[in-house]
């Protein structure tokens, strides 16, 4: 299945690669190159791209490019999945999954990837099974094998492995027993010049830690679970439960997990959580053109709009600009023309503004087209979508663990038109 993996940095160097069948010459990549030169933007080069005797499948994850090499066809979401996989595992041995983490570390990578993949398809990819095999690095660790000339390598065969849920080890004890739940929304939408929303949806994850004794089992209800959508879920899930009373019934991983992931799509189930006022103004023939910006919270019940970042790529013809900032600082490169504000929290009794003139070439035609306005932010203690748990209930063991939710929304691909 899987021949091989290339690892590729922002700049297009190839740092690391494995092979799992006959070795693929690097040259393979230049296809993958080449699409990287003809995309827009990073985000945007093909997750798919067929060359005469391989297929390439990547994803882009931490500015790193994880490019598989196929030789038989195969369904894409598999890899791309299980690249996804790979780089989930890394974060969890490695706290970041960095070039320079990834290279201060290479033996335990190699170390994984032998594990994960058996002759190019998927073996052991559970986080919990993969600790028993390999053991995460430490520096104490790391100099007693630089001593000793050992390995990270257990000795024994994973508990789980043998299990009927090969996700969770046997004989785990805790002495504080805690169950926390994280739901995250990432909200997609394009804004027309008007206000009115073009489209509109909403990706969520519900990412756990459980940290409980023996093998409890965990249900898990919302006050409205019909708004979930697509819902994808982690194995330990049982589906025919979900299926039938929409509740989440599971043996948990120990630790850190993924529970399921979700899609809202439905236009009139997706609130705008942010406002944006713009007047910009180009004239024909003249040096000088208008930039007023203003920023307000819709619809956050009441919660605050935090880590609010506006960036706009402005056209060709403005060489410079002269603009007055009521909260917060922003930058103008004259190079990329690439304007960024970088508002932070916005108070809904004082409104944010960005409001000031913008230096033209002289000459120059008006442009094609008003420039648009990209947004990050972030909201705590809300799920956009209207999501909330209901209970949490544990069954199989007699202590009373501490659970506790968070829920956050951010911004995904979140774009004004002017």
């Amino acid at each position: 299945m899987i021949h091989s993996l290339f690892l590729v940095n922002a700049s297009g160097d190839i740092f690391l690669e494995k092979h799992w069948k006959s070795v693929v010459s690097r040259s393979v990549c230049d296809y993958f190159f080449e699409a990287l030169e003809r995309a827009t933007e990073p985000e945007n080069v093909p997750p798919v791209i067929p060359t005469p005797h391989h297929y390439l499948i990547s994803v882009l994850r931490h500015r790193i490019y994880f490019v598989a090499v196929i030789q038989s066809e195969v369904p894409p979401l598999f890899v791309i999945e299980f690249l996804h996989r790979v780089v989930d595992t890394f974060q969890d041995y490695f706290g970041v999954c960095t070039e320079a983490a990834i290279k201060d570390n290479v033996v335990v990578v190699y170390e994984l990837l032998e594990e994960m993949l058996d002759n190019g398809f998927p073996l052991a990819t559970e986080s919990n099974i993969l600790k028993e095999l390999i053991k995460p690095p430490t520096i104490l660790r790391t100099m007693v094998n630089t001593i000793t000339g050992s390995t990270n390598v257990g000795e024994q065969l994973p508990t789980g492995q043998l299990s009927v849920v090969p996700w969770r080890r046997t004989g785990v004890k805790y002495t504080n027993n805690e169950a926390y739940f994280d739901v995250v929304e990432e909200i997609d939408a394009i804004i027309d010049k008007s206000g009115s929303t073009i489209t509109a949806e909403i990706q969520g994850v519900i990412d756990a830690c459980v940290k409980l004794t023996g093998m409890p089992d965990l249900t898990l209800s919302f006050m409205n679970p019909r708004l979930l959508d697509d819902v994808s879920f982690h194995p330990c899930v049982r589906f025919k439960r979900w299926e039938a009373e929409r509740i989440l019934s599971f043996i948990p991983p120990d630790g850190n997990f993924r529970l399921l992931s979700y899609h809202v799509s439905s236009q009139n189930l997706v609130a705008i959580p942010v406002y944006v006022k713009h007047n910009i103004i180009f004239r024909e023939g003249s040096s000088q053109g208008r930039f007023d910006l203003t920023l307000g919270p819709k619809q956050t019940m009441g919660k605050a709009v935090e880590s609010v970042l506006v960036s706009s790529q402005l056209p060709r013809g403005v060489l410079n600009v002269s603009l007055n900032p009521s909260q917060g600082t922003y930058t103008f490169d004259p190079v990329t023309k690439m304007l960024s504000w970088d508002v932070g929290k916005i108070n809904p009794q004082k409104l944010p503004s960005l409001k000031g003139t913008m230096s033209l070439q002289a000459g120059a035609s008006k442009p094609d087209e008003n420039p648009t306005i990209n947004i990050q932010f972030k909201i705590q203690q809300m799920a956009i979508s209207g999501l909330k748990v209901n209970r949490l209930d544990m069954y199989g063991e007699k202590y009373k663990p501490f659970k506790g939710i968070k829920y956050m929304t951010k911004a995904g691909k979140f774009q004004v038109r002017t």
